[in-house]
């Protein structure tokens, strides 16, 4: 993959800089940090793995003691870095793939839709394993391949097609030249993620909108929610998407 489009993502993808759309991404991953960790939340220390242009660490930073963005679009942070000014906040141009901290760094990390954008995701998911604390999670926002309308370019069935494919399809409707994104199906998922122990967090977020910040996406009592839940429950290999929780084992990572 070429890395330089990851240098400039954000100056082909303005998207990033949408405040709503990734406060309330922020809003939903904090829900579920509650969840996991109830009262002490206020004490931990916080990465997010490809922070862009800082709104959802802005809200992060209200809850945890200290959070640190990294991303490695030096546009996207310097942008972070003018407009997200908060004592327990700081921003950094680093790659996920070289994680510029110790082992047994962080309580928590974030890893929200980006593990597709990296060219080396076995290398992502070892980096962050290394710098959580044992005991620590990581929260996965991650999109399924088999999502028939493609999130980054809006294009249907686009991930589902091999890179050659995609290629063509990209400049055939004029959106590129190249597909840089690779997704993968839950069972590829699943594997990236073995040395973690992994909690689907998906349909129980189905099953309380509200709790987790996700309503706009979702109104309890709907037929939505419920073809939702029954897909996330049932059927998971083709559920759009995913929120797992990863955890590092105190003691030593369990492979599944």
């Amino acid at each position: 993959m070429d890395r330089n489009y990851q240098h400039g993502f954000s100056l082909q993808h303005p998207e990033v800089f949408d405040a709503e759309s990734r406060t309330r991404k922020a809003q939903a991953a904090l829900a579920v940090f509650r969840d996991v960790f109830a009262e002490r939340l206020g004490t931990l220390q916080l990465l997010n793995v490809g922070a862009s242009s800082g709104a959802m660490d802005a809200v992060f930073a209200d809850a945890f003691a200290n959070v640190v963005g990294i991303d490695i679009d030096d546009n996207a942070i310097g942008y972070a870095q003018q407009n997200h000014v908060r004592p327990n906040l700081r921003f950094l141009v680093a790659d996920a793939l070289d994680i510029p901290f110790p082992a047994c760094s962080f309580d928590a990390v974030v890893c929200s839709q980006i593990y597709e954008h990296v060219p080396d995701q076995p290398k992502l998911f070892a980096e962050i394993h290394r710098v959580l604390k044992p005991g620590g999670v990581c929260y996965l926002a991650a999109t399924n391949r088999l999502v028939l309308l493609e999130p980054h370019y809006r294009m249907w069935f686009l991930s589902w097609l091999p890179r050659g494919l995609a290629d063509r399809y990209l400049r055939l409707r004029g959106r590129g030249d190249h597909y840089y994104e690779r997704m993968h199906g839950w069972a590829e998922l699943r594997r990236l993620t073995s040395a973690f122990r992994t909690v689907d967090y998906t349909e129980r977020m189905l099953a309380d909108p509200a709790t987790y910040a996700i309503e706009h996406l979702v109104r309890a009592g709907t037929l939505k929610q419920k073809v939702s839940r029954f897909i996330a429950r049932s059927m998971p290999w083709i559920c759009p998407g995913y929120i797992w929780i990863l955890h590092k084992d105190a003691v030593s990572a369990r492979p599944r």
